[in-house]
């Protein structure tokens, strides 16, 4: 694998930087058109390093910006690399439609307020994805295709991965996490996160490299111990819901794969999530 300040090339022209603050993953694609850049990192100072990093890479004009999710981690950096000139922005349409109020609570959060660097957060203007789609698009980079999928629901709503076939590489976003556990926060779909990961794996060969939203590149075979271990999860909480458990005993009442601490997010939304006719009374 080559190195070039910070990325590392995983596949044909695709190339990973794994940044230590909040230890994103930026990716870049390079084709004969261009340069395709995958989440930009957590503020517009942050996103300049990066883009700085870019362009010791390549010097190739940049075609257009994809963004995993609408988790500030991924998108506050978007500016920076629109100061080159203006290039699309790409996401799924529910990102789009959430990505101002995330960026604002997450300049809010109490987390920003201990960072070292939480004033670049508070900072950086947030520039939303203009150029959405709903299931499936493709971004033309003059010699090969880069396909963008939504698999469906989980670390957000509005998730998306970003397929290479000819690289056979996938870029997961947070749907997948290697440096912790998968991050059940207040916008999580907990009950829907298995059945995603499972279009997702419909992506993923013996030999594909799966780059997450942090951490080290996976293998199909971590994705499918992950995906067994959030499938646990949800079916954790279909089985208390539907024995009548209350939302507030749920915790302490199941067996988990991941500390009970992380999941108290997963358990309400569960709950919140589940149809009728999957809970019985009383649940509260």
């Amino acid at each position: 694998m080559r190195r070039v300040s910070g990325f590392t090339e995983v596949g044909d022209r695709v190339w990973v930087a794994r940044y230590e603050w909040y230890d994103v993953n930026v990716t870049l694609v390079e084709g004969e058109a261009g340069l395709l850049v995958v989440d930009t990192q957590s503020s517009l100072v942050a996103g300049r390093e990066v883009l700085a990093d870019v362009r010791r890479v390549s010097a190739r004009p940049l075609v257009a910006v994809v963004n995993t999710h609408d988790h500030f981690d991924h998108v506050l950096g978007n500016a920076a690399f629109l100061e080159e000139g203006a290039v699309p922005v790409i996401a799924h349409e529910s990102t789009a439609a959430t990505v101002l109020e995330t960026a604002e609570q997450a300049k809010r959060s109490d987390r920003t307020a201990s960072d070292p660097r939480g004033r670049e957060i508070v900072d950086s203007p947030v520039v939303p994805p203009d150029t959405t789609f709903s299931s499936v698009t493709a971004v033309d980079l003059g010699d090969r295709a880069v396909e963008l999928v939504h698999p469906g629901r989980g670390h957000t709503g509005g998730d998306l991965v970003v397929r290479l076939d000819d690289a056979d590489v996938l870029l997961a976003g947070d749907l997948v996490e290697e440096s912790g556990m998968p991050a059940y926060g207040d916008d999580c779909f907990p009950m829907e996160w298995p059945l995603s990961l499972d279009l997702a794996l419909n992506l993923v060969g013996p030999s594909t490299v799966v780059v997450p939203g942090h951490g080290a590149p996976v293998d199909r075979d971590f994705v499918m111990e992950q995906r067994s271990a959030i499938g646990i999860v949800a079916e954790t909480i279909r089985d208390l819901a539907g024995r009548g458990v209350p939302v507030g005993q749920a915790l302490e009442s199941g067996e988990w794969p991941y500390p009970q601490e992380d999941l108290v997010h997963a358990v309400r939304r569960g709950y919140e999530q589940l149809p009728r006719a999957q809970k019985r009374l009383p649940l509260l």
